[in-house]
């Protein structure tokens, strides 16, 4: 079993930036991507990007390339720093946990969410 928990969400002007973190705990995480997603009110959720948790090997969306950054530390936390955000990064952001890392299979462990707010 794989527990998430994401904090650092809030309410930010357009042009600003916020670091999400989540916080991982349970089972070895060898093997494992830790990703991030976001769904908007009235959208599907959407895949922002992913860490392999071995090599520490990245991947971002296209919709978010050059503006966030996913990282990880020792400590079993991932990271996504989010700069120039726009009001349609407006959305609840979750972190996830899978062994497949595929952007469109489900993923087997998801945190609760934090919301992310973009005013204009």
């Amino acid at each position: 079993q794989v527990y998430l928990g994401e904090s650092g969400g809030g309410l930010v002007q357009v042009g600003g930036s916020l670091r999400l973190s989540c916080a991982a705990s349970g089972r070895t995480f060898s093997g494992y991507y830790i990703g991030w997603f976001r769904q908007a009110p009235g959208k599907e959720r959407e895949f922002v990007a992913r860490i392999a948790w071995s090599s520490g090997r990245t991947y971002h969306a296209d919709s978010v390339k050059g503006r966030f950054t996913i990282s990880r530390d020792n400590s079993r936390n991932t990271f996504l720093q989010m700069n120039s955000l726009e009001p349609e990064d407006t959305a609840v952001y979750y972190c996830a946990a899978s062994l497949h890392g595929s952007t469109t299979r489900a993923w087997e462990y998801w945190g609760q969410g934090t919301q992310v707010t973009v005013s204009s």
